[in-house]
């Protein structure tokens, strides 16, 4: 009987931390594509309005302040972004880690490149509004 009582409420408890969990990736897994999204179709303001001011992206060639990565924008054409195995982890009510995998194809200084990338962004609530902070993206190298 208390084995049965144990089982129940550890089911109980999974379901609950899934159910909770859900919306938070959701909501995550939509301001990412629209980051994605913006920065494929090069809105910079729109995109400006989703980094904070003490933004810093880190990248393999560089490590971009905002008006680094503003610049990389315009130099970079996004043709095709996929994103998946999104995961969030809460730091507090205010900060979200989100590590996801993002296969996107891209043409920068006319070479044509892309693939598989292991990506990173932290968002931080500031006033009402959701921010990145910090975003990183690795390719994945083959063995």
């Amino acid at each position: 009987m208390n084995k049965l009582i144990s089982y129940t409420l550890i089911a109980l408890f999974a379901t609950l931390a899934l159910a909770i969990a859900a919306p938070e990736n959701d909501q995550a897994m939509t301001r990412e594509k629209a980051a994605w999204q913006t920065y494929k179709e090069k809105k910079e303001a729109d995109f400006r309005k989703m980094i904070a001011d003490n933004y810093r992206g880190v990248y393999a060639d560089a490590i971009c302040n905002v008006a680094e990565e503003m610049k990389a924008m315009q130099q970079i054409d996004i043709k095709s972004f996929a994103l998946s195995d999104l995961n969030v982890i809460s730091t507090d009510p205010d900060t979200q880690i989100v590590t996801y995998k993002v296969n996107f194809q891209y043409s920068m200084g006319g070479k044509d490149d892309g693939g598989d990338h292991n990506a990173c962004s932290v968002w931080q609530k500031q006033n009402a509004d959701w921010k990145v902070i910090f975003h990183t993206n690795v390719k994945v190298e083959k063995p």
